[in-house]
């Protein structure tokens, strides 16, 4: 039996996913773009591309059993939700899986301690705020509607043409220094192993963590990722003279370190970059 999975946000973390999916023989994957380009690139995927806004979504959410949500909210709120919430609600009991991807900003600042699913949100950015709301959401839709809802808590993305060394490699690498700041990191490829790990394994309203094993100081990753690429580390810049970004400096107003346990206990997942070192020397191909 074909199973369809209809990915709001056909980006960097659904891509991921849709290629592990597509390899098994009995998928086919909607994605929605803003991008004629994209959508063309997706079809060549074996994707069934829809712009949207514009496109009409109302036969991909009826024959969709699977639905990944990785659009982020906005001021407004969850976009999905506001624009096809009762389509989805109405379709909900015949779903088998629904993801919501959310951040690990939803925790705030931690002060550099260890945090898990089970502290209650405390978000310190406005990026955060917005997560949180989104989340329950999704939650009221779900309980009231029987939407088998996941959600997943992403820490700092990076893989394939996306992360440090991407960074580096255009010269606008960066070490930031920010006392006893840390944070946790996830390699794209081991987000959609956990997902299908999911998908194959529903446990409808459960949150789950997806991060490394190893928090760590941006500036070292920065560090490693000169070393992998053979160049001269960018020099040291204190975070209070740094020219950065609203949502880099968001980054540095929080420091934790996220525990992946209940996944890993819950559905036997086992990153394959469990570290920053490994995931980096995999880019470049080498081994740490």
């Amino acid at each position: 039996m074909t199973k369809t999975l209809l990915c709001f946000g056909y980006g960097y973390c659904a891509q991921a996913l849709s290629r592990l999916l597509l390899a098994a023989s009995d998928w086919k994957v909607y994605g929605t773009t803003r991008s004629h380009r994209k959508a063309a690139e997706a079809e060549r995927n074996r994707i069934r591309a829809i712009i949207w806004p514009g496109g009409d979504l109302g036969p991909a959410i009826e024959d969709a059993t699977h639905l990944l949500v990785s659009i982020a909210p906005g001021e407004r709120g969850d976009p999905v939700l506001e624009s096809h919430g009762r389509e989805i609600a109405a379709s909900a009991h015949r779903k088998k899986w629904a993801g919501y991807l959310s951040t690990t900003a939803v925790y705030g600042d931690r002060g550099g301690d260890w945090v898990d699913e089970s502290a209650p949100p405390s978000p310190s950015t406005e990026r955060g705020r917005r997560r949180v709301a989104a989340e329950r959401a999704w939650q009221t839709l779900a309980a009231e509607n029987g939407l088998p809802l996941h959600i997943f808590r992403l820490a700092g993305i990076y893989g394939p043409g996306r992360g440090p060394l991407e960074s580096l490699k255009s010269g606008r690498g960066r070490r930031v220094i920010k006392k006893n700041q840390v944070f946790n990191r996830i390699h794209v490829e081991d987000i959609a192993v956990a997902l299908s790990a999911s998908i194959a394994k529903p446990e409808p309203g459960e949150i789950y963590n997806l991060c490394d094993d190893l928090p760590a100081a941006p500036q070292d990753v920065v560090a490693f990722g000169s070393e992998l690429l053979g160049l001269p580390p960018p020099k040291e810049v204190p975070f209070e003279r740094a020219d950065m970004s609203p949502m880099a400096r968001s980054f540095y107003g929080e420091s934790k370190r996220v525990s992946n346990a209940k996944i890993k206990r819950q559905l036997g997942f086992s990153p394959t970059y469990p570290d920053y070192e490994s995931g980096l020397a995999s880019l470049v191909g080498k081994r740490t």
